[in-house]
């Protein structure tokens, strides 16, 4: 007899077994590692339309601020009346602005000052933040209590306010600097508060329980356990509010209290355009485009890293 023989109506039998029998067992036998949290967020970024559509914006905004020479060879500083609120034409696709500015070249340049405010601003907020709610929520007791009020003080005060109320004591030194120290002194409290919330869950989890036992001091848990599991929601709302700060700094630029009118940025042609609005609105709308565009990339980036990052999102 021939062990091997299929006999009619028994084929069924062995394709079950080896579906459900040795493709379990393969399946049980991986002996892959489980994915970290940023390869599990990666998979779930990789597969979204708007996480490749906010890459572009971002990388085309960073671009534009490091290399602007790859996009125009015109001075954006160089001005003659005879062109003012000229048309489009031959190397000047976006025309002229009032003062006989080439409007392409402004546009180009106007993202170094913007995403520059933008990113150091968030790095210095983050840094304070992450500082101030780490020390919060590990040590507890007077210190989370002192901490929390100076905390809840920053809050009380609107934060577009404090900035123009703050920039008025700098009227005559404006840098890029002086606004980005400006808005991080206004913008790390929202930081802090969800560090420390975040800090306070993760120093309760059992492997910071092992740590301890082992000996591991408060300083090495809090730098290579607890920080690096509850650096999530603080890498999300980095990334939005990084948008926010290219905001702020526009604003107050558009209301003359920002970057000086030397230095080409976006909030500062918005504001040069009002007088001329209605004769030529394209003088608004390029640099305005520009600025919406890059904040519209930041916060699209900040929805689909949170949606990535969060274990609810992802179940």
């Amino acid at each position: 007899m021939n062990k091997n023989a299929v006999y009619p109506g028994q084929e069924h039998v062995f394709s079950d077994i080896d579906e459900t029998g040795l493709g379990a067992v393969d399946a049980v036998a991986d002996d892959r590692p489980p994915a970290s949290m940023l390869g599990e967020a990666w998979r779930q970024l990789r597969v979204r339309p708007i996480f490749w559509i906010a890459s572009f914006l971002i990388l085309m905004s960073v671009l534009l601020a490091l290399f602007p020479t790859l996009f125009t060879s015109v001075d954006p500083r160089y001005c003659t009346l005879k062109h003012s609120l000229d048309p489009p034409g031959p190397g000047h696709p976006f025309g002229f602005d009032r003062q006989g500015c080439d409007i392409y070249a402004r546009t180009i340049y106007g993202a170094r000052a913007s995403v520059s405010v933008g990113i150091m601003t968030m790095l210095l907020s983050v840094a304070i933040g992450t500082i101030m709610g780490s020390i919060a929520g590990y040590r507890g007791g007077w210190a989370d209590s002192l901490l929390s009020r100076i905390t809840d003080i920053f809050f009380a005060v609107p934060f577009v306010l404090a900035a123009i109320v703050v920039m008025q004591i700098f009227k005559d030194s404006r840098t890029i600097w002086t606004v980005v120290i400006v808005i991080s002194i206004f913008g790390w409290p929202q930081i802090a508060r969800i560090c420390r919330g975040a800090v306070m869950e993760a120093k309760q989890e059992e492997y910071v329980t092992a740590a301890r036992a082992l000996g591991s001091n408060g300083w090495t848990n809090m730098i290579r356990h607890i920080l690096p599991n509850a650096a999530a929601p603080i890498i999300v709302y980095a990334t939005v509010a990084l948008g926010s700060y290219i905001v702020t700094e526009a604003t107050l630029s558009f209301l003359g209290i920002g970057l000086p009118p030397s230095i080409v940025s976006w909030g500062g042609d918005i504001s040069s355009a009002r007088a001329v609005l209605r004769q030529a609105p394209q003088v608004l709308f390029y640099p305005a485009g520009a600025l919406a565009l890059t904040v519209l990339g930041f916060i699209m980036m900040g929805d689909v890293v949170r949606d990535a990052l969060d274990p609810k999102a992802r179940k």
